[in-house]
């Protein structure tokens, strides 16, 4: 009886894949014995590339086919080195075409068996798409008009050892683009233009902050305390000091301490942690730009936030007009700025029964949120106001959109409004309907803060989990007296997400959180 087990019906890819590698692996193992027997290098090191494609593309690429072949011949060739990864190649006898990719783009080489010698050229033969090589040689264009390299010297710089993923599909498996970014790089010029982007919009925003005085710092990522957020950290244990740590959930008190010490301007471009939920914009490590301005007040900070997006924005994408899953986005004209009062009055029909807490409580019912997992009947008229505001009225929030005056009660660090003290002077700014910035005029009462504290810390002994922890030395470097200050922080995952059109917060994260895989 025949006992070998009938494959999957999905194993047979699988195993296709397993035998190319196997097939690459004796060729790297020929190219080990070879150079056990010449004293050729396996994966050379040597090679330093003189050009890159784009350049050699934007330099040349409008020249005519007939002024290329007039300077050949009479000897004024445009020499060319390169090297990078070779994905596609057309062997057509003794002369073959292959197309290699650089940081900056793609060119095509001919490489030709009288040119580059019959040894080399029955070796690339060989080679496989995916492998690292260096190609030199002289430009010229096919008769097609596709600007070449005219191979004189070729070399195998890294043995590719898997399979590129199908060259006309790419990688199709979302999570798989998540998980080995490395391949949906190689594979995706969308998704390296994405990533490109990010450096040109952080390059962006950190010329627009010193332009305007602020000098970058560095705070630690490992703290004490957590603080700067109503969010559960993620807890860790340092060895060396036989203590509980928290990686950093925000890093705002570290960078008021800082305007507490003279320095009247700072921001950093941080790594935060959140032990919370993920979704397409939530990621458990995240990217924000804090910024504090000593003498700034809240609404100083709305018109500053306002003007370095729209500088970024632009410098980054050329351009303000914006398109986001099939919606314009125009950043070119003044952001508006509502009340949480005024936005859930132009947005829903709620009238009067914006200031009725039962009304509030009986439609936020009716939006899913209940008694017993939302505790309504618990709630301040405020708070109801925040709850119903962002279950109805956040979505809606397209075009930008700065949200004032959040309730006192659920904004610890924040200075309260002299003339109406439940409401603090902060603002979230909205776009696309989602939360792109939080700022606040800061709470510099040291006393008034650690009121505060302590009743988050009354909060959290009661089961939030979110609350923040009593910050001793926080109050105490209040106590030193800090100037009035602006505080801000701008979320740079989903301000990509809208620069770049990106429906997930993953797409603009190279290594987003992921699920262990052997689950």
């Amino acid at each position: 009886m025949n006992t070998t087990a009938t494959p999957a019906p999905d194993a047979a890819p699988e195993q296709d894949e397993n035998k190319l590698i196997a097939e690459r692996r004796e060729k790297l193992k020929g190219l080990r014995q070879s150079q056990a027997e010449t004293g050729a290098v396996a994966f050379p090191n040597d090679f330093k590339p003189k050009d890159r494609a784009a350049q050699l593309h934007q330099a040349h690429g409008a020249i005519e086919k007939e002024a290329f072949d007039a300077d050949i011949a009479a000897g004024k060739q445009v020499l060319a080195s390169v090297a990078g990864r070779m994905m596609l190649k057309r062997v057509m006898g003794k002369a073959s075409f292959a197309t290699i990719q650089d940081a900056t783009g793609r060119i095509q080489a001919y490489i030709a068996r009288d040119d580059v010698g019959e040894a080399d050229y029955a070796a690339f033969k060989h080679w496989d798409l995916g492998d690292i090589v260096a190609v030199e040689g002289h430009l010229f264009k096919t008769k097609t008009g596709e600007l070449s390299i005219h191979a004189t010297r070729i070399r195998l710089l890294t043995k590719s050892l898997r399979p590129l993923p199908d060259k006309f599909h790419g990688m199709q498996d979302q999570e798989l683009k998540y998980r080995q970014r490395y391949v949906d790089l190689i594979m995706d010029e969308a998704a390296r233009e994405r990533f490109a982007a990010r450096s040109r919009t952080l390059a962006a925003m950190r010329g627009f902050m010193t332009e305007h005085g602020f000098m970058e710092v560095e705070t630690p990522m490992l703290h004490p305390i957590p603080g700067g957020a109503n969010a559960k950290p993620f807890v860790t244990h340092h060895n060396a000091l036989d203590q509980q740590m928290y990686l950093r959930i925000a890093p705002e008190l570290y960078l008021k301490r800082l305007i507490v010490g003279g320095f009247e301007r700072v921001f950093e471009i941080n790594r935060s942690f959140r032990n919370e939920g993920i979704s397409v914009r939530h990621n458990p490590e995240f990217t924000m730009m804090e910024f504090y301005a000593a003498y700034w007040n809240y609404q100083d900070l709305m018109t500053y936030t306002e003007d370095l997006l729209r500088a970024t924005a632009r410098q980054a994408t050329g351009g303000l007009q914006l398109q986001y899953q099939g919606r314009a986005v125009d950043l070119s004209q003044p952001f508006k700025r509502l009340t949480i009062r005024e936005a859930i009055h132009a947005h829903t029909d709620i009238g009067a029964g914006v200031d009725d807490a039962a009304e509030l409580i009986a439609r936020l019912k009716k939006l899913g949120l209940s008694e017993d997992k939302n505790k309504l009947s618990q709630r301040s008229l405020p708070a109801l106001q925040v709850m119903y505001f962002e279950e109805a009225v956040e979505s809606e929030l397209w075009e930008p959109t700065f949200i004032m005056e959040h309730p006192t009660e659920i904004s610890p660090l924040a200075r309260a409004n002299d003339q109406r003290p439940e409401v603090t002077e902060r603002f979230e700014l909205y776009i696309t309907g989602r939360e792109m910035a939080n700022g606040f005029s800061e709470l510099n009462d040291a006393e008034d803060q650690a009121a505060r504290f302590q009743a988050q810390a009354s909060a959290k002994d009661s089961g939030d989990d979110e609350a923040m922890f009593y910050d001793a030395d926080f109050v105490r470097a209040l106590e030193y007296g800090m100037p009035p200050t602006g505080g801000c922080g701008v979320g740079i995952d989903r301000f990509m997400m809208l620069l770049t059109d990106s429906a997930s917060i993953r797409d603009v994260i190279l290594f987003p959180a992921l699920r262990h895989e052997s689950k």
